[in-house]
């Protein structure tokens, strides 16, 4: 009976018990909140109410009122935190200002340890009783000085503890494991067949290759063959163990920090052209209409025919005989190549034709990519298209993906499933609301063909990057699980993770139960093990996100600082929220926003209209969606917060509109290609 009741309370909901326990999250206005799991709800707790709470902290708040705001009762957990941050001040004692602006507390430490002030410095945090004093830390390395850009990648990797190198053991069993390759087992022989790859031209590691040919019955059969990493990366190994604790490859602006050593990413894992490799091939048969009828798995040995970039495979798909003025010429595609890239691409724009019209969510917008000098020092964004040639791809992983989970999940096999929720209907209701202030009608957004719809109505729009940010935070975050399936962006009833093991655990985890399963061996594994895996694997994913976030954001906040200080810019700007102190602005050519105060938008009296959100004044209106143009007017790094103020549409003598490429002479641009391996990594 106790532990019948034991298991009652712990279902009981907050709102039932009055109180939430989780994971303390921060804003950057000083709130903090925790998300419920069961209902991804947010409970806010103001900045006053937080007590000595800081974040990552397990904790316990009492709710207050509807249940959406809380007051600290305890701390439950103390995280275990490194904090990277800026020596501001010596003296008694050394302060530090945390780099993360989560943190609105300056830390102070006993001993420098020879940092000096504007240093960038580690931090072991030690204590924080007393709300009114500040918290205690002792400075563990010193990274350099906070101006230096070349530092910026260390003290992220730092700040999230991201390894810096494998360790030995690791290394050696990376050396050794080339050795495999020689040891290939019984295998389907694919060498004579027309297979290639489609990578960005940076790319140095290929992890999938594509081909088709059409059936006796005129269907067709498309091939996808990942490279078999679980050959090389076996279960409880020293390679596996540390891909487990690192979960996911990280993308940095000017680093890769991967989830396998190079020997196997680059080495013998990676489909170069012309060479024997081991990969795990799934073959998709379609009929006429782009159902897939019939699905087939083998362990198999290809040689890849070719290696093209999606600038080749566009010009195949454009009809081009050359490339565009501009660029680089690439060779074009011998005739061979030509008519299985546009078979192909016919098949790949047919599925994504049918997800669409089954409710899938067109959120694909272009890559843009940080342009960095050999400094370290950002000059400028370059924008990446996303067109046909990487829906060609994109596609073809999407339909091998979905074929694997349908393959084991309806043999009653659980996997490490890649999970998107629906969108809590509360959300959304907020979300229609939103629009309808802007004169946007959507209707029923519980229904996921009007929020498709909705979105394919928008694209070319002005609004578009505000609407799709505004859909964006509607939507719950993709993540793994060993309980659920499905995923409601793609309109998959069944989804995981099969065609990246190079760079993801989860899918080496899923090529390991599928070759259980068709070798006869059942496909399953500890069911317990798997609900830690996919817990790990979308914690480390998130972890690998923010770092990616924070280290771009403190390229671009330095871009601007120097903008400030050398050139005062004139940026093209949307409004993305109007409030009675001022206007949210996003500036589209460098992905970064900030605010236009009040104070600046008119010398008379500017009025708010809360209900159609526009601000008046000076002879014009303000509304979500209007542009205008704006020149940085103060840039705070520590709490990243940058200060803009309007400019009259004919910008006076030295004014000089931007579009975020280079704000000075400079020595040749190192060109950081990161976007080698990612390939919409998250999806």
């Amino acid at each position: 009976m106790n532990k019948r009741k034991e298991k009652l309370r712990r279902r009981q909901s907050p709102r039932e018990t009055g109180t939430m326990t989780g994971r303390l999250r921060m804003a950057r206005n000083g709130a903090g909140y925790l998300v419920d799991p069961a209902t991804d709800k947010a409970v806010w707790i103001g900045e006053r109410d937080l007590g000595t709470a800081l974040p990552d902290d397990v904790v316990t708040v009492k709710l207050k009122g509807a249940g959406d705001e809380g007051v600290l009762l305890r701390i439950d957990e103390r995280a275990p935190r490194s904090v990277v941050g800026t020596v501001t001040g010596a003296g008694r004692f050394t302060r530090v200002q945390p780099l993360s602006p989560a943190y609105r507390q300056e830390f102070t430490v006993p001993d420098a340890k020879g940092a000096r002030v504007g240093d960038r410095v580690v931090m072991r945090f030690v204590r924080w009783e007393n709300v009114h004093l500040a918290p205690e830390g002792e400075i563990t390395d010193v990274i350099g000085p906070k101006d230096d850009p070349s530092l910026d990648t260390l003290a992220v990797m730092k700040q999230y503890d991201l390894p810096e190198s494998f360790p030995r053991g690791v290394l050696d069993a990376a050396e050794r494991v080339s050795a495999r390759l020689a040891e290939p087992g019984p295998r389907l022989d694919l060498r004579r067949k027309f297979i290639f790859t489609c990578d960005p031209a940076s790319a140095r590691d290929f992890d999938d290759a594509l081909s088709i040919e059409t059936d006796k019955q005129g269907n067709r059969v498309l091939g996808v063959h990942i490279a078999d990493v679980s050959h090389f990366v076996t279960p409880g190994s020293a390679l596996d163990k540390e891909a487990y604790r690192r979960s996911t490859s990280v993308y940095l602006v000017d680093k890769v920090v991967p989830m396998l050593p190079e020997q196997l990413s680059n080495g013998v894992c990676s489909l170069v052209p012309g060479q024997d490799r081991l990969t795990f091939s799934a073959f998709l048969t379609f009929d006429a209409q782009g159902n897939c009828v019939a699905r087939r798995f083998a362990k198999s040995v290809i040689r890849s025919k070719a290696r093209f970039t999606y600038e080749q495979v566009m010009d195949v798909i454009a009809g081009r005989a050359a490339s565009p003025a501009g660029r680089a010429v690439a060779p074009r595609p011998p005739p061979t190549a030509r008519k299985t890239i546009l078979a192909i691409h016919e098949l790949a724009q047919q599925l994504r034709r049918n997800r669409f019209a089954a409710g899938a969510l067109d959120m694909d917008v272009p890559e843009a990519q940080i342009l960095i000098d050999e400094k370290g020092m950002m000059t400028g964004i370059e924008v990446r298209p996303y067109d046909e040639s990487h829906q060609l791809v994109e596609e073809c992983m999407v339909a091998a993906n979905e074929a694997v989970a349908k393959e084991l999940w309806t043999r009653g096999v659980k996997i490490l499933a890649r999970l998107h929720e629906p969108p809590d209907p509360e959300k959304l209701e907020d979300l229609r609301a939103n629009l309808a202030k802007l004169g946007i009608s959507c209707g029923d957004l519980n229904q996921q063909k009007n929020l498709a719809r909705f979105l394919d109505r928008i694209k070319e729009s002005p609004l578009e990057g505000t609407l799709s940010v505004m859909v964006l935070r509607a939507m719950k975050r993709a993540l793994y699980s060993a309980e659920q399936i499905g995923h409601f962006g793609l309109a998959k009833k069944f989804y995981a993770h099969f065609t990246s093991p190079i760079r993801r655990y989860p899918d080496l985890v899923l090529h390991r139960q599928l070759a259980s399963w068709i070798s006869g061996g059942g496909g399953r594994l500890d069911f317990g093990w798997l609900k830690r895996a996919a817990q790990n694997a979308s914690e480390r994913e998130q972890v690998a996100d923010e770092a990616e976030r924070a280290l771009d954001e403190i390229k671009k906040y330095r871009y601007l600082e120097k903008d400030l200080r050398t050139r005062r810019s004139v940026f093209d700007a949307v409004i993305g929220k109007c409030t009675r102190y001022g206007l949210f602005v996003d500036l589209p050519a460098l992905a970064v926003g900030g605010m236009v105060h009040i104070s600046k938008m008119a010398d008379d009296f500017v009025r708010f209209d809360e209900f159609h959100e526009t601000l008046a004044g000076g002879g014009r209106t303000w509304a979500v969606g209007g542009k205008l143009k704006v020149r940085v007017e103060k840039v705070d790094f520590d709490r990243r917060q940058i200060d803009f103020v309007p400019v009259a549409e004919r910008a006076g003598k030295g004014d000089r509109p931007s579009r975020g490429r280079k704000s000075e002479k400079c020595k040749p641009t190192k060109q950081v290609k990161m976007e080698q391996s990612k390939k919409r990594k998250r999806r």
